[in-house]
């Protein structure tokens, strides 16, 4: 708003207004859409609100949710991205110990969601803006008042570092079943950040792949992906088509629905003997791969 002040030589809320209602798209989710979200709405005076409110609410038929200034909206959105983003470190932390402690995550997080009030989230990697970026815009403000977000930070941490708990895991995995490491091909995949849409940005698949690529020779398929746009930003080739084996290993980094139909006797048979199949993300039923987070 200053910046339009200055440049128009209008002054705000008097000469112009400003509305906000923040993002709740869920990108590749087919059943929660824009009339199915209930919109929060604002607007830099009541009036302004009032009018923000009614033109949503002519389109939202799951309602509206009027706030009363800006700053509420904005905090309601990335405390919304926050929560989850805490709540898959919790469970990237425990899937981490767990397996130093020899348990199967996915069997544990079965048990646990057997209680009424328990909050099923699955570990993996996280990516994307809403989930993978925003909640820095929080802290930024937290620590520019010198407020120190610890949890909120502690949690980025975690989700940041496990692509690379994930390549080491894979590489480890390799050893133990005594795969040759020289020249071996992996395939990961899955490029984008979140199953069954084309959206690359942010995509913790990449750190996923250039991390391994420091060892070994990956392949990366996505029959999703916006493979100009990873190319421009990464600068990696995604194949779109599944591309011939054999390969030692098999990373299933992103629960495509394309990747899922495969099944595990296809997958079997693009290995080399004595590969192996890392699931990240839950693509087979468990107990189907030979290793996962």
């Amino acid at each position: 708003m200053p910046i339009l002040e200055r440049a128009s030589g209008l002054v705000f809320n008097r000469d112009f207004f400003a509305g906000y209602s923040p993002e709740r798209i869920n990108p590749g989710d087919l059943e929660h859409r824009l009339p199915d979200i209930v919109k929060v709405t604002s607007g830099s005076t009541p009036e302004a609100a009032d009018l923000v409110d009614r033109v949503y609410g002519s389109v939202v038929t799951a309602g509206t949710h009027k706030v009363g200034s800006i700053r509420v909206a904005e905090a309601a959105k990335v405390i919304e991205n926050i929560q989850r983003d805490v709540n898959i470190a919790l469970i990237n932390e425990l899937a981490m110990l767990f397996k130093d402690l020899g348990l199967d995550t996915r069997e544990v997080l079965a048990a646990a969601g057997t209680k009424w009030n328990f909050h099923t989230y699955r570990p993996g990697l996280v990516g994307g803006h809403c989930i993978g970026v925003d909640p820095y815009y929080l802290t930024y403000k937290a620590q520019a008042i010198g407020f120190h977000p610890e949890m909120i930070l502690a949690g980025r941490r975690i989700n940041d570092g496990m692509a690379g708990f994930v390549a080491r895991d894979v590489i480890k995995a390799m050893l133990r079943a005594k795969l040759k490491m020289d020249d071996a091909r992996v395939l990961v995949m899955g490029f984008t950040f979140k199953e069954n849409c084309p959206d690359t940005r942010n995509t913790k698949i990449a750190d996923l792949v250039r991390e391994l690529s420091g060892f070994l020779d990956v392949v990366i398929y996505d029959p999703v992906a916006d493979k100009d746009a990873a190319h421009e930003e990464y600068g990696v080739s995604i194949a779109q088509e599944l591309p011939p084996g054999p390969f030692q290993a098999i990373v299933l980094a992103v629960r495509h629905a394309a990747i899922t139909a495969l099944g595990r006797e296809r997958l079997k048979a693009m290995l080399a003997p004595g590969g192996l199949i890392y699931d990240v993300t839950g693509v087979l039923p468990p107990g189907e791969a030979d290793a996962c987070i």
